[in-house]
């Protein structure tokens, strides 16, 4: 095969529309709220969305996705190709070229030794980084000159664009986070909550689980830009007070993620102060199953850890027949109407690594009965299943939503059915989706038996997304709770389809790896449980102008383009 010929992704070929305004700061204040509290901004520390996205708003990527999933050059010169040289021919090295100029916003240059210090920053053995399936395959990171930085990888990488592309990847400042190293890292609180950057703005005020005051940067690359002197992000509350704030009394500018019934959005709009804005990306509701133990009466350091593997959710059989006991369709009806379609899978686009698994589309109350029974868990005193001791009784946390509620009721419902008995727990978005270590209760952490939530991946190449669930990357006391392979599934088999995609070339290939990859964690172990793809429905005010709805990457991807309509 031709190794040149197999890079993927769109790449922009021209650069982004001139924004409507001519003077840095001319259209006053914007206000964007966001249900869900940022509680830190650095990417590297949190997977949760709304820290992701209230950083995009100060530190940047080399490069982005558009609306359509074309990559688009932000501090790089351009996207390295092979064709422009940038690009090994054996796909073995990318090499990034900075545009001349750039400024962090304290003034001091932005140097290929930022965009070196970030890969060491996250790949730090002792860092329990947030990110690290971005850099899978990376082999060493070198400084060229000031403007060139040259990312080897240790195979032919097909797809060479994981690190520093999207909002999950940006460049941090070397000067500002070299002393925040591996342990030290969720130490330095002043770098995590106030990060020197070179997007549109800079924060002047971060108040944790609360409100973010931010000015445009006096040193961004585009003098006319941004077209806002000053931002508020307001995060907390709901997403239906964050709805009516837009739609209803014109408060705020930018409400994210309007995760509501489409009749209460159909009502909203009516108030006539805004519009709603909606696209189908890669944001899957699922539930994910532990497999360890979280039970409170194992060690501090134990507690949901491999050394202790779940005592029921190990068994297939149970994971499977609670799979089998949901009305996905039901739940589509119930929280989004067409705004969301029932999924079997975890990545359900592009198409061509969608699997056409639709195995859990029918609900089957009785298939999951003999199923249990078949696998010995008999039913007990009060009608809960159990086997050796074991009961079939579990934890089920989510964040605290009015559409996840109802989700979860509905779900305890169906498993009481099948003879299992279901604690249901809600907890704040802010804490839930944070990355405090020190939390017995974000996602990450995840003390309890199972758990519901979405998020998706930047671009249009789901490698990275998949490479999340190998072994290593799951959290532990050791990595201060961070990591990406959240329900701890491990599996060596995985991890070798996983080294596998990251060097096929062939796109066709490549499809076929991906659909694997998704039907192992979802067909053949049910460790995840798709519910429903998810369309992103936001919203924006009347009088906001610029605003591009993107799926691929963070929402506020575009903000230095948004303007006042006068």
């Amino acid at each position: 095969m031709k190794l040149k010929s197999v890079l993927l992704g769109a790449v922009a070929a021209t650069a982004l529309a001139p924004a409507a305004f001519a003077e840095r700061g001319s259209d006053g204040h914007v206000n964007i709220i966001y249900w869900q509290a940022p509680s830190i901004l650095n990417p590297y520390l949190s997977s949760g969305t709304k820290d992701i996205e209230a950083s995009s708003l100060v530190i940047e990527p080399l490069g982005r996705y558009d609306p359509d999933g074309a990559l688009v050059p932000y501090l790089a010169a351009e996207i390295p190709t092979v064709e422009n040289g940038g690009v090994s021919e054996d796909l073995t090295s990318i090499t990034w070229k900075l545009k001349d100029g750039l400024k962090w916003s304290d003034g001091s240059a932005m140097t290929s030794a930022d965009v070196k210090f970030t890969a060491d920053y996250c790949m730090h053995p002792e860092g329990g980084c947030a990110q690290l399936a971005k850099f899978e395959g990376v082999s060493s990171i070198d400084v060229i000159d000031d403007l060139t930085v040259k990312v080897s990888f240790s195979e032919p990488k097909p797809n060479p664009y994981g690190p520093f592309m999207g909002g999950q990847s940006p460049i941090l400042q070397k000067a500002q986070f070299e002393n925040c190293m591996g342990a030290k890292a969720p130490e330095c609180t002043d770098a995590n909550f106030n990060p020197i950057g070179t997007g549109p703005f800079a924060v002047t005020d971060f108040r944790p689980n609360d409100v973010i005051s931010m000015e445009a940067n006096p040193n961004y690359r585009d003098p006319a830009k941004p077209a806002f002197a000053t931002l508020t992000f307001k995060g907390g509350g709901d997403a239906t007070a964050a709805g009516r704030a837009v739609l209803e009394t014109g408060e705020f500018d930018y409400a994210w993620n309007l995760q509501l019934a489409p009749d209460v959005i159909a009502n909203m709009e009516k108030g006539g102060k805004g519009k709603t804005v909606a696209a189908f990306g890669s944001l899957v509701e699922r539930i994910e199953m532990n497999m360890t133990d979280p039970s409170p009466s194992l060690p501090e350091g134990e507690r949901a850890t491999a050394k202790h593997p779940h005592p029921a959710l190990s068994d297939l059989a149970v994971r499977k027949a609670l799979s089998m006991a949901i009305d996905r369709d039901l739940l589509v009806e119930v929280g989004y109407g067409k705004a969301g379609r029932a999924t079997c899978n975890l990545v359900p686009a592009p198409a061509i690594y969608a699997s056409g698994n639709t195995d859990c589309m029918t609900q089957d109350i009785e298939g999951a009965k003999a199923m249990l029974d078949e696998a010995g868990w008999k039913v007990g005193s009060g009608g809960i299943r159990e086997k050796d001791g074991v009961k079939l009784s579990f934890l089920f946390q989510t964040s605290t939503n009015a559409v996840r509620q109802d989700f979860q009721a509905l779900i305890k419902q169906w498993w009481s059915e099948i003879g299992v008995e279901t604690e249901l727990r809600n907890i704040s978005a802010s804490v839930f989706f944070g990355g405090d270590p020190g939390s017995p209760d974000t996602f990450q952490r995840f003390y309890a038996d199972m758990e519901m939530y979405a998020n998706n991946f930047d671009g249009t190449d789901p490698e990275s997304y998949l490479a999340q669930h190998t072994c290593e990357k799951a959290p532990k006391p050791e990595s201060q709770w961070q990591g990406e392979n959240i329900n701890r599934f491990c599996d060596p088999e995985y991890d070798k389809l996983v080294a596998e995609m990251g060097k096929t070339g062939v796109l066709s290939e490549r499809g076929a790896l991906g659909k694997k990859l998704n039907e192992m964690l979802t067909k053949e172990s049910y460790v995840v449980v798709p519910l429903v793809d998810r369309g992103r429905v936001s919203a924006h005010s009347n009088t906001l102008g610029g605003v591009d709805l993107n799926t691929w990457d963070s929402e506020l991807w575009n903000a230095a383009d948004w303007y006042r309509i006068k």
